[in-house]
């Protein structure tokens, strides 16, 4: 399933360090209390409250939202799976608990929900438009996401179906223009970088022509990221690979400009990997609501 190929991906957060997280969350929203609450609700009122969708979408956030809701006391009655579609009008998590706490806790908990399904919404709607038309490419992420946000920007990617591509700097050696350009060259780029780091990083070139694709591919890159290069351009390049009996060294990503629109053209190339960043970087929300029902 996909929640399974999320813990396999091992982007899932012991819950201890998740409810720090959250708890920062709340802190940001709350400061040093909720006046309007506070004013207005009674100690010792419960409530049942249901997070509703209000479109089609896919959940993603729902154990981060569990987590919150049960560290400030409410109980989760029941919820759908992380990973799964949710319909319009559908619950997507029935808690039950003091109005206060629920109250207090609603924007945090709905700004991580949207959030979250959002971009596993999106990501999913990627994937199926791809594997509808018959090919493999596999979707991914990239480090556009805003800071602080990255492990739930990540893990809703992986629960739309999609890779977390690198989660940070440390995963893995990624070459880019700028690296390049202070050394001059993609060959000793490369040869560097592996002189240098374990056997274990996989090291990954970002080139701007067909030519530096087979440059990076000669100097023994794993992987090659066609970046910002039109359709026509990454045709060649990917030609120009198999012509010198390259393609089947590396693992080929295009990157860049990647819309809903032009997905598929780029999937007909054959690469390995096309990586999006405005799943992360450009989130629409879902849209969800919480009602609250009041017990006679």
């Amino acid at each position: 399933s996909v929640a399974v190929l999320g813990v396999m991906r091992g982007l899932r957060v012991p819950d201890a360090l998740l409810r720090e997280h959250l708890l920062e969350f709340l802190k940001e929203d709350v400061g040093f209390g909720d006046v309007t609450t506070e004013s207005l609700i009674p100690e010792g009122i419960a409530v049942t409250a249901r997070i509703v969708a209000k479109e089609p979408m896919v959940a993603a956030g729902v154990l981060e939202v569990t987590v919150l809701f049960e560290t400030v006391g409410v109980e989760v009655v029941q919820s759908v799976d992380d990973g799964s579609e949710v319909s319009p009008g559908e619950a997507v998590i029935e808690v039950r608990g003091d109005a206060r706490a629920i109250l207090t806790v609603e924007r945090t908990a709905l700004n991580l929900l949207m959030r979250m399904s959002g971009i596993a919404t999106a990501t999913r709607r990627l994937i199926n438009r791809i594997r509808e038309a018959g090919f493999d490419t596999r979707i991914a992420a990239t480090r556009k996401t805003a800071p602080g946000l990255r492990y739930f920007d990540k893990r809703a990617v992986i629960l739309g179906g999609g890779d977390p591509h690198r989660s940070g700097l440390d995963e893995a050696v990624l070459i880019k223009d700028n690296h390049i350009a202070v050394l001059g060259s993609v060959a000793e780029a490369v040869r560097k970088a592996r002189s240098a780091v374990s056997f274990t990083k996989k090291v990954e070139v970002e080139v701007r022509t067909p030519e530096e694709a087979v440059e990076a591919a000669r100097s023994g890159a794993d992987i090659i990221m066609l970046d910002n290069m039109p359709v026509a351009e990454a045709e060649r390049a990917m030609e120009l690979l198999k012509a010198e009996g390259l393609r089947g060294n590396v693992l080929v990503e295009v990157s860049g400009g990647i819309t809903e629109e032009n997905v598929l053209e780029y999937a007909e190339l054959r690469p390995d990997v096309i990586s999006v960043g405005s799943l992360t970087h450009s989130v629409k929300a879902v849209d969800l609501s919480l009602e609250v029902e009041v017990p006679p």
